[in-house]
């Protein structure tokens, strides 16, 4: 399979630009070995990033993806995932990348992120960060869900400069992050992680799928109408997706979705249907 390269975070590590989200697998034993089978599919594609957090099914997602990392090489992986935000002081986090890393069956993550702003200040958070880093628990830490200001504020207190990534929602029909976010991420040299690339999660598709200008592109480029969604957000060096599938084949179909370079003509006809914001916008929020 030909994959997206990776972008470079703050501090020059490399980090794949293409992952497998896993937000609601692993919470029913009767899509388990299915979910199971759709992790290791991506894995054996070539697949090595893996997003994850505690609050998926309390734990379930993590369990999940320590079962499917099992046998492969654990240096060649990049495992991200993310804390509660009323566990993100001092000393329940350390307690959450603990339990994390037990589910996970592994004694380091790649990535851990702020899951959501919460009442612990950032300053904490910032210093139990570090510390997590200066003891190996982690290689680097971010947040998620912040938008300008909150970014401005981060950065404002010790060692926040230090924010590998900011995870937030972005895909086609939700462009808010373009106005502002992106452009100040990009001037610090930091990636964004989209979650929900594909508009998942009920409505948020809002007629994408079956736009015609969508359904055009996929027609040009012999793709689903999904994958051009993932190509949207990929085109970005800075972007990194993350999409969420329980199916092997819709992994697959993901991966195949790298592959895909959209053109100048394609971005045109897209965005007359969802055109970028030209004025501030809140964040969108799943």
């Amino acid at each position: 399979m030909a994959f997206v390269d990776t972008v470079k975070l703050p501090d020059g590590t490399p980090m794949p630009r293409f992952g497998m989200g896993t937000w609601f697998l692993g919470e029913s034993a009767a899509t388990h070995d299915e979910e199971l089978a759709a992790l290791r599919a991506g894995l054996d594609a070539g697949v090595t990033l893996i997003d994850t957090a505690e609050m998926y099914g309390s734990g379930a997602a993590e369990r999940l993806v320590g079962e499917a990392i099992r046998g492969y090489d654990r240096e060649s992986l990049f495992l991200v995932s993310k804390v509660y935000p009323h566990n993100a002081g001092d000393p329940e986090i350390f307690e959450s990348v603990e339990a994390s890393l037990e589910r996970l069956g592994t004694d380091y993550l790649d990535l851990y992120l702020l899951h959501w702003r919460g009442a612990v200040p950032l300053a904490e958070t910032v210093e139990c960060m570090e510390q997590l880093v200066g003891d190996g628990l982690i290689r680097h830490w971010g947040v998620s869900y912040f938008d300008v200001d909150d970014l401005e504020e981060l950065f404002a207190v010790p060692d926040g400069e230090r924010c590998a990534v900011n995870q937030d929602l972005y895909h086609l029909g939700s462009r808010g992050v373009e106005y502002a976010v992106l452009p100040w991420m990009r001037s610090v040299g930091m990636p964004l992680m989209a979650y929900c690339p594909l508009a998942q999660a009920g409505d948020l598709r809002r007629g994408l799928t079956n736009d015609p200008a969508v359904v055009e592109v996929a027609r040009r480029h012999a793709a689903t109408p999904l994958q051009i969604l993932l190509a949207f957000v990929l085109r970005d060096p800075m972007a990194i997706a993350i999409p969420r599938s329980g199916k092997p084949e819709h992994v697959l179909e993901n991966v195949r979705a790298c592959e895909i370079e959209l053109s100048d003509d394609d971005l045109a006809l897209l965005s007359r249907s969802f055109p970028a914001p030209g004025y501030p916008t809140p964040l969108d929020i799943v």
